[in-house]
């Protein structure tokens, strides 16, 4: 297959706060861990509720951060998505295109760029609050054949998932064109919302699925091991990652586990998933064993762990490349 990778999904720009305690969370009733849906005025209260605090601006979305990470890697990647014609939906663009992704970017008018709220706890945990904007009005016809030339994976935003017909027409060109399917399952509770469709559509189109335990758990009721073998049975390559623990992997009967990179300093997880995705999808699109494409994933987010936001330092990617 072609080494080049094309991502689909939410175009958004994070505002990163570290939080000192855990009573914001409480007081705006956020589930810690999750991802909620917002509207505009809860998430300006939500900023509010932090002035006085740094907030942070970075390019976000699960979806473009893996695709980030697999340029910076080394491998040429495209990305679509859907953003406003404002200053922020400028910033995300460019940010993409300045470390060399093809951004095919859908403009909308009317609506704002997407933004994404990521409240980081002490102990490194992040809650994110996400008002879509223009993203969420990301219409199944927007997305054409021709996006999918030229590429061997493409890798779809689980945060979709609300868009059946959007997921599932990206599926569907995938499938038609011979590219292999993968998919980030995005957050427990979206997983939870969407099941009896990601339940068919998961056997039907998916070739590569990634999944923390919380929502292999969620779809599958499970622990992360008896999940990993349930997923494995419905796709060629199951991911189930397990945080600091580690993460399984199993393909074709073959079952390996990956200790995380050792000696890391954990400060915000935001990004470690998709980190951990570009990774892993670098090294199966670069013919690698599924062991050596986990030591590569967690390579990866063992370093975004160690900065706010999922922007990894020039230092860090110069560690990463030495150890490939």
């Amino acid at each position: 297959m072609t080494k080049q990778i094309l991502g689909i999904g939410n175009a958004l720009t994070d505002m990163l706060c570290v939080l000192d305690s855990d009573d914001i969370l409480s007081a705006a009733k956020l589930p810690k861990g999750s991802m909620q849906l917002v509207d505009k005025d809860t998430q300006t209260a939500l900023l509010k509720s932090l002035e006085g605090r740094d907030v942070k601006k970075a390019r976000g979305g699960s979806v473009p951060n893996t695709i980030a990470g697999i340029q910076q890697l080394g491998l040429q990647t495209g990305f679509v998505g859907r953003v406003g014609t404002d200053a922020v939906g400028d910033f995300f663009e460019g940010d993409l295109k300045g470390i060399g992704v093809k951004a095919m970017m859908i403009h909308d008018a009317d609506m704002p760029t997407g933004t994404c709220l990521s409240l980081i706890s002490p102990d490194g945990e992040r809650t994110m609050a996400t008002c879509l904007g223009a993203t969420g009005l990301f219409d199944a016809a927007e997305i054409k054949p021709e996006m999918l030339e030229g590429y061997g994976i493409c890798h779809i935003d689980g945060y979709l998932l609300q868009n059946h017909k959007l997921i599932e027409r990206a599926m569907e060109l995938a499938h038609a064109a011979g590219v292999k399917i993968s998919l980030d399952l995005g957050s427990y509770n979206v997983v939870a919302d969407n099941l009896e469709f990601l339940q068919r559509v998961i056997p039907q189109y998916a070739d590569i699925v990634f999944a923390n335990e919380d929502e292999a758990n969620a779809y599958t009721s499970l622990d992360p091991e008896q999940a990993l073998d349930v997923l494995a049975s419905q796709v060629e390559y199951a991911v189930v990652k397990v945080g600091a623990k580690g993460s399984f992997i199993k393909h074709n009967g073959e079952k390996v586990f990956v200790k995380p990179l050792p000696g890391c300093n954990c400060i915000d997880t935001t990004g470690a998933g998709d980190l951990y995705a570009s990774g892993f999808l670098f090294g199966l699109a670069n013919g690698k064993s599924i062991e050596e494409c986990g030591r590569i994933g967690a390579l990866v987010s063992g370093k975004v762990v160690e900065v706010v936001g999922t922007t990894i330092d020039a230092e860090r990617w110069n560690f990463i490349k030495s150890q490939l």
